[in-house]
């Protein structure tokens, strides 16, 4: 279990972030660390892959690759896994579940495609044996991994079980919840370090449940993603129980106050409730600051300037003043008078006179400040009448962002076109 492939997806635009991760948890360079698309290769131990598991906050799932061939046809496929010693891997007594991916496969259907590796894994085992597990496809002890290309098939085992997002301390979120592993994808594009001598302040005034604050705060304190939750590897064969609570322990003594200062605020109380709630839950409530208030109305945490980080919902969260204190009775009464609320308001903002009025509030009361934000409208710096210095690639699943770079500097609003106009600002890259 020295020597084994281990392949770590992650979302589209994170491969470098995530390699780099991967470099410093472990020390693997060249030959033994490939940037692949939408995750990285490399060779590793045993122990380093349960150390990913415990530590990485860019990976999806830590996947080990047991084969990798050329096929034509669904046979292949089951020849393919035939081959795998399963047994040193589980036992006839756990349940399993294949997952299939594929690009470009010629393939007619997945399914079948899937139930053939099932076969295999099965056959192998009863031949052995005289038994073979059951399949399970909600809870399964085992979970297997074939993923297609046009002419290769690649089998894994997945050492993860549920996806390393699920950090284990959220249970209170919003509507549509940052996943974690794409807020510290987030912060890993800005290149904040929360471990520097004096780390700058990190302030998302859109902070929802506290995705992105949480995992900051967490970073800050040298608090690992994976201690308050379960592995797959620890129903596997090759598991250790006292290789693991070394590893655990280890961690735990990592642990340390945080030196960065973390803001987050929402324009929804009921939010920054769930944050706090989080907060306590992952550990980190000494180290975050949240506070209630609209975005285009608060002013900045401290008097350093730092770095706003945010995700901007089109929503009730980031309603222009004047929406965001309604209550449900009273959106509906104004729903009933014709008038856009919430969503609606911020999806009908077609000439961005929300964006415009939140640069405007930036350029006034933060200057010095360095924004970032995540966004699917790639005609976001139109819509707040600034100029980025970077923009950044990144997928939010199926949904292609940017990252979009924002340096604020004190400037004067340009003169209203019309009565009723937003205000607007200008910015300048850095």
């Amino acid at each position: 279990m020295n020597a084994l492939t281990l392949f770590l997806p992650c979302a589209a635009g994170v491969e470098t972030y995530l390699a780099d991760e991967v470099h410093r948890l472990t020390g693997l360079t060249g030959e033994d660390l490939l940037v692949g698309r939408a995750g990285v290769l490399l060779r590793a131990s045993w122990r380093q892959a349960l150390q990913l598991n415990l530590h990485s906050r860019l990976a999806q799932r830590v996947l080990v690759q047991l084969a990798e061939q050329p096929y034509r046809s669904e046979q292949d496929l089951y020849a393919i896994a035939s081959e795998v010693a399963w047994e040193i891997w589980f036992t006839p007594r756990q349940s399993f579940k294949v997952e299939v991916t594929a690009q470009h496969s010629p393939l007619k259907s997945l399914n079948f495609a899937g139930l053939r590796i099932k076969d295999a894994v099965a056959d192998r085992f009863r031949a052995r044996g005289g038994v073979r597990p059951n399949v399970n496809t909600q809870w399964p002890d085992v979970r297997v991994h074939l993923h297609l290309t046009h002419d290769t098939a690649t089998v894994y085992i997945d050492t993860s079980g549920e996806a390393l997002f699920k950090r284990g301390w959220r249970e209170d979120k919003g509507d549509a919840p940052l996943k974690e592993t794409l807020a510290a994808a987030m912060i890993a594009a800005t290149g904040w370090d929360p471990l520097a001598e004096e780390p700058l302040p990190l302030y998302d005034p859109c902070c929802g449940s506290g995705t992105i604050v949480v995992e900051a705060a967490q970073m800050a304190c040298r608090i690992a993603p994976g201690l308050q939750r379960r592995f797959a590897f620890e129903t596997l064969l090759p598991f250790q129980p006292h290789v693991w609570q070394q590893l655990r322990s280890e961690a735990q003594a990592e642990a340390q106050p945080s030196r960065a200062a973390i803001f987050g605020s929402d324009v929804s109380h009921r939010m920054v409730d769930f944050a706090r709630r989080n907060a306590e839950r992952a550990g980190v409530a000494d180290a975050i600051q949240l506070r209630g208030g609209d975005a285009l109305q608060r002013m900045p945490p401290c008097d350093t300037p730092g770095l706003m980080l945010l995700n901007p919902p089109y929503g009730e969260r980031i309603a222009a003043a004047g929406s965001a204190g309604r209550n449900a009775a009273e959106r509906a009464a104004a729903r009933a008078s014709g008038q856009a609320v919430g969503r609606e308001q911020a999806e009908g903002d077609e000439d961005g006179t929300f964006f415009a009025q939140l640069a405007s509030h930036w350029k006034k009361h933060y200057p010095g400040w360095t924004a970032w934000m995540l966004t699917p409208d790639l005609k976001l710096p139109g819509r707040m009448r600034l100029k980025e210095s970077r923009r950044v690639p990144m997928w939010n699943g199926p949904i292609e962002c940017r990252m979009f770079r924002f340096d604020m500097v004190r400037g004067t609003a340009r003169p209203q076109r019309s009565e009723g106009a937003a205000p607007t600002a200008t910015g300048h890259g850095g």
